[in-house]
């Protein structure tokens, strides 16, 4: 008999995911991680000064409580801002999303009765839509008629949802959900970005781990554990022959190494569609400890975990465009995050830590470190008094810290319609006899929700139970 009956290459969260679900079967579970800890895009360091925690990659989760599979398993311990996010803009004016859906109309003005029409019906069905949206694509869907509603609408790039938006607070509102996609907002689906983030703060809110992201991969490595799986840290595994053999593989790597990994195994559709894979744009980020909390100049930002800051809609688009076209932003669109402000844990008392990230071409040199706090200054003056100490990562230090950060895309390859709208129960996952890629490569995409390695291992089972019967 094998020592193992599935082995797990990769601890992200998807492969802590797959892992789980297969040790759940009452599979012993062998997981190995190439770095000395477990976590991937889920890991918190002390980066700038002693007792600033930092959240190296992922921080806010709004795919977090929205995750079926975390919410079966009742995972993490969820911080909630008071405030899921806001879009500051010049002059003190300010969009927000509130977790109230009310306030949220309310706030928007004269683009309130639309947000409503817009939003609402996902909301009141988010728990179906959700399900649906956080996987692969099957045929009839289980419920039709509420994914229409999210789906066609869905299609349309940003570009053309925020037509008829007469208010810069709403346009900018739509402009930093739908960058979320890391694609210019004339691509097809960026509507749909924007809608599946605006429809969680509501539904399920934009939280974060107390402690740091990396309490949730310690949290699922436990349940592994707990039910009689290893975990080992510190081995870099290049081929299957390195692995002990097991009935059940499941990859949490990019396609590339995928590809290196898997060697013969991989059949020949699998090879030739993970072989076009392309990656995206990279991420450059700076984590800051600060003396005080950001000296928002709008009065919503500072109870906020998430900001968006660009300024209008035309500025994120016109940054994200130049991304996407091997450019870099003298303004980029920045995504803030504030933990300390609701997790007391994470700086010491006084005092605070601020995560904020920007997107760069692939495998940029450029150090975006000025034109990220520039743009954080021109929202709140007197930002850069603040600041104790900073911690930068541009492209090449992501790849370096995480390989599966190739070129310092942290979204597990480009945006596009074929990447997103797959089918099949099996056929997205299963890449071998025995085989599998549980990665953010592929359905349902990026993001910490664990979806990925969940529905991989899922495969995995079926196939396994079809071979037996």
């Amino acid at each position: 008999m094998a020592e193992y009956d599935a082995v797990v290459i990769g601890s992200g969260p998807n492969g802590l995911a797959a892992a789980v679900v297969l040790a759940q079967s009452e599979r012993r579970v062998l997981v190995i991680e190439g770095s000395d800890r477990i976590g991937g895009g889920t890991r918190t360091e002390e980066m700038t000064l002693p007792g600033f925690l930092h959240d190296v990659c992922s921080a806010i989760h709004p795919l977090g409580m929205a995750s079926p599979f975390f919410r079966e398993i009742g995972a993490g311990d969820w911080v909630h801002p008071e405030i899921p996010v806001t879009h500051p803009l010049d002059g003190g004016n300010v969009g927000a999303i509130f977790r109230s859906f009310a306030d949220t109309v309310a706030g928007l003005a004269a683009d309130g009765p639309r947000y409503r029409r817009r939003v609402g019906r996902l909301v009141e069905s988010a728990h179906d839509v959700i399900g649906q949206v956080l996987g692969p694509l099957r045929l009839p869907p289980p419920h039709p008629v509420k994914l229409g509603r999210f789906g066609l609408p869905g299609l349309l790039p940003a570009s053309t949802l925020v037509r008829g938006l007469q208010t810069d607070s709403a346009r900018a509102l739509y402009a930093g959900m739908a960058a979320h996609a890391i694609a210019p907002f004339n691509h097809p689906l960026t509507g749909a970005v924007a809608s599946i983030f605006a429809v969680t703060a509501h539904a399920y809110g934009w939280p974060m781990v107390r402690g740091g992201s990396q309490r949730l991969a310690e949290e699922l490595a436990a349940r592994v554990v707990n039910g009689g799986g290893t975990v080992e840290t510190g081995r870099i595994i290049r081929s299957l022959d390195e692995i002990p053999p097991a009935p059940i593989v499941m990859l949490d790597v990019m396609p590339d190494a995928a590809l290196r990994i898997g060697g013969s195994r991989l059949n020949g559709a699998s090879t030739r569609r993970l072989s076009r894979r392309k990656t995206g744009p990279g991420a450059f980020k700076v984590d800051w400890a600060l003396d005080g909390p950001i000296p928002w100049a709008d009065e919503a930002s500072g109870r906020a975990g998430t900001v968006h800051v660009g300024g209008t809609y035309e500025e994120v688009a016109a940054a994200e465009a130049a991304v996407h076209a091997g450019r870099h932003p003298d303004r980029p669109f920045v995504i803030v995050a504030q933990q300390s402000l609701f997790d007391q844990t994470r700086a010491p008392a006084g005092k605070h830590t601020a995560w904020g990230y920007c997107h760069v071409p692939a495998r940029s040199d450029r150090d975006m470190t000025g034109s990220i706090e520039a743009q954080i200054e021109r929202f709140a003056p007197g930002f850069r008094d603040l600041i104790l100490a900073r911690h930068v990562m541009g492209p090449t230090a992501f790849e370096d810290y995480n390989p599966n950060y190739v070129g310092g895309d942290i979204a597990g390859g480009a945006f596009g319609v074929g990447r997103i709208l797959q089918f099949g129960e099996t056929k997205p996952y299963r890449i071998g006899d025995g085989l599998y890629l549980c990665s953010s490569a592929t359905p349902p995409g990026a993001g910490v929700h664990g979806m990925c390695g969940y529905h991989a291992a899922r495969a995995a089972i079926t196939v396994a139970s079809r071979s037996a019967g």
